[in-house]
């Protein structure tokens, strides 16, 4: 199950910037960001070659960093290939808390996503035909 990186950030201008800068300091790259906001803060997810290294990094910045488990899943970069993913989901009783996508290629997208309860995500992603990524994957 990978490890995904996220960050609280305060909604300042710069902050981002100065995260991004303090990964690249680390020698961590990044594959995947997405940033959910309110009025004064942030919440950033990442995803990263070496998750352990990164929070150490943010942490040592003065960041409020943490490690989350989520799961990621390849799935076919034409229409409609998510929602027979996401039904299943449901069907299983899987509560989905957060999701989010991104392009690993022309014929693939992969999808992160968090749920409470991760039991039999394998075998509904194996009964699709996708693909369920682990953290070398990424």
């Amino acid at each position: 199950m990978p490890n995904q990186v996220t960050v609280f950030l305060e909604n300042e201008q710069g902050r981002l910037a100065a995260l991004c800068r303090t990964l690249a300091s680390a020698g961590v790259n990044m594959s995947a960001l997405t940033v959910a906001d309110t009025a004064s803060y942030g919440v950033a997810r990442l995803l990263v070659d070496e998750p352990e290294a990164a929070a150490e990094a943010l942490l040592d910045a003065g960041y409020r960093a943490k490690l989350t488990d989520v799961s990621a899943v390849e799935i076919p970069n034409v229409v409609g290939s998510l929602a027979p993913l996401l039904e299943a989901f449901d069907e299983a009783g899987l509560n989905l808390e957060y999701a989010y996508c991104f392009g690993s290629g022309q014929e693939t997208v992969t999808v992160v996503f968090r749920v409470e309860n991760p039991e039999g995500i394998a075998e509904i992603v194996a009964r699709l035909g996708y693909r369920l990524l682990h953290s070398a994957d990424l």
